[in-house]
Parts: C-alpha cells; sequence; structure tokens
C-alpha cells in the first residue's frame, strides 16, 4: 500500500512539473495565459529578427526552441536582443510554436507582438515636385487595390523593397492587413518598409496626377481594357515620378481605377497560351514590371 501511495504522489509531481516550468511537457495553459490581448504571432527568423530590430510595434514575448542543432547560435543571439529590449524569453518545445504558429514554418522562433497597422497618408510627409528630390532622383510609388492573399501581398512587399520602390499604398477595402503570413512571405519587409492605407484609391491617384504624377495601371490581358491605351512593360519610358498600380489576384484593377489610369502596362507572353494559364501570379507580374521600370533608374545613374 506504501508503494502504491508513493507511486500515485510521483506521479502526481510530474504532472505538476511542466505547471512549474521544469522538464518537457506540454505547456499549453501557461503560454495560452501568457498572451497578451489583442496580440499576435510573429514566426520565422528573418520576421522576429527585424521585428526585434526594427521595434515598429509593441513586443511582449520571444519564443525559443528548446534545442541544440545548428540554429542554436542564432537563437542566442535573438535572446540577448530580446533581453536589450526588455522582452522577455522563453524556452519552449518545438511543438509549443507549432501550436502558436498553428504549424507554419517558425524555423524556431515565434514572437508575441501587436499587429502592424497600415500607415496613414493623412498628415504623412510626403515628396512635392517642387522641392529639388523629383529632379535629383526618380521617385516610384507601388499602389495596391484589393490584394487579399497574404502570400501574395508579402512577396508583392519584399520585391518592392529589393527593387527600391519608394512607397506603397494599399486600399483598406477588401485587401489583406499586415499579418503575421505576410511578414513571414516578405522575409520581413514588412518590418522595415512602410505601407500606406487609404480608404479612397481613386481619389489618391486623381490627386497625384493633379500633382504631375504619372499614373500606369497593369493588366494581363490588353483586350480587356478600354478607353485606357496598353503598352507593352518594354515600351514604358520613366520620365515623370510614376505610382504604378497593381491590381486583385482574380479581377485585376476595376474600372473606377483603370479610368485614374494614363496608360496600361503589359508583360508580352514568350509563346502562344494555353486557355486557363494565360497570366501570371500578381506577385510574379509585379516583380517583373518593377524590375523592368527600375532598371532605367540604374541605367541613368540616378
Amino acid at each position: 500500500g506504501q508503494g502504491s501511495r508513493t507511486g500515485q504522489e510521483l506521479w502526481r509531481a510530474q504532472q505538476d512539473l511542466p505547471r512549474a516550468g521544469r522538464g518537457k511537457g506540454p505547456r499549453r495553459k501557461p503560454l495560452a495565459l501568457e498572451r497578451t490581448k489583442g496580440s499576435e504571432i510573429l514566426f520565422g527568423v528573418a520576421p522576429c529578427w527585424l521585428a526585434l530590430a526594427q521595434a515598429r510595434r509593441a513586443l511582449f514575448h520571444l519564443f525559443l526552441k528548446e534545442s541544440s542543432g545548428s540554429g542554436r547560435p542564432l537563437r542566442a543571439e535573438l535572446a540577448l536582443q530580446a533581453a536589450a529590449r526588455g522582452v522577455p524569453v522563453l524556452h519552449v518545445p518545438g511543438r509549443e510554436l507549432d501550436t502558436l504558429c498553428r504549424g507554419r514554418p517558425h524555423q524556431g522562433v515565434c514572437l508575441e507582438a501587436a499587429p502592424l497597422p497600415f500607415k496613414s497618408l493623412r498628415g504623412a510627409e510626403e515628396p512635392h515636385l517642387g522641392d529639388g528630390e523629383s529632379g535629383s532622383r526618380q521617385l516610384l510609388w507601388l499602389a495596391l487595390e484589393h490584394i487579399q492573399d497574404p502570400m501574395n501581398l508579402g512577396a508583392l512587399l519584399r520585391s518592392a523593397y529589393f527593387l527600391g520602390v519608394d512607397r506603397v499604398v494599399a486600399s483598406h477595402r477588401n485587401s489583406c492587413p499586415l499579418t503575421p503570413i505576410v511578414s513571414k512571405a516578405s522575409a520581413g519587409a514588412v518590418e522595415v518598409f512602410d505601407v500606406y492605407g487609404t480608404d479612397d484609391l481613386q481619389g489618391f491617384l486623381k490627386a497625384k496626377r493633379a500633382e504631375g504624377w504619372e499614373v500606369v495601371g497593369t493588366v494581363s490581358r490588353p483586350g480587356d481594357v478600354e478607353d485606357v491605351p496598353v503598352i507593352s512593360c518594354s515600351e514604358f519610358r520613366w520620365d515623370k515620378p510614376v505610382i504604378i498600380v497593381i491590381g486583385s489576384e482574380g479581377e485585376g484593377l476595376s474600372l473606377e481605377t483603370q479610368l485614374q489610369c494614363q496608360r496600361m502596362l503589359a508583360i508580352p507572353p514568350g509563346r502562344a497560351l494555353h486557355p486557363g494559364i494565360d497570366s501570371l501570379n500578381v506577385s510574379v507580374a509585379s516583380g517583373i514590371l518593377l524590375h523592368s521600370i527600375c532598371s532605367q533608374r540604374r541605367r541613368h545613374g540616378d
């Protein structure tokens, strides 16, 4: 009888170890209790690293995988960076990270943080064409209408940042917010690159045209466009500040937005296309278009 009681006590003690923060048992309950209301979980090395480095959003907890292996030195650096920011660090089993980020590829790192909102165009400091900046450097902005897939949005922002786009403006309505998936797909670019939002994309484009900017739309099938000239992206000449407008994955640009464009750009295909695969993914097409335009900046030596 005494042996049985001792065994029961040992069993109960083992069940208490995870709650005290010891051992390798499940710790889902303590992690759930530590979550800050309204927070979200960033995952992956690049998003978490850049979010910590930039501190553009409130940071609550850094979760690192308990393990040795090749990633351990990098996770140690992340822990030091978090400590310098005053962010608590928790070392947890990999299955807890899987739960935190719902099975997405976390690379042994998750970060609890406040959501990152779009920046407001209202009151934002904008370069004016008369202040000398446009004379010394070409300006290129990217406007996004109704991009709904977070993987596409992240890839778009990564390309825009890499290729030198000066500013990104997205429509609020029917658009994906700046979620952790967007941050991961952008390789953390969203943590360092301002993304502005607007409730009136057509009004924004109209105002920029009045300031002397060229507004250029994009289209996958030139035959779908009326009343706006369509040219190949290779024919476009960048001789003034320009806004490139990208439409949604399925529908492209709305008619109202098309009518705000002075020209439309298309990517000519390299072969006769089979119906059903006669267009490019929106993020891939955007990368091609942006590179075609940004290469002119390099040729001009600006």
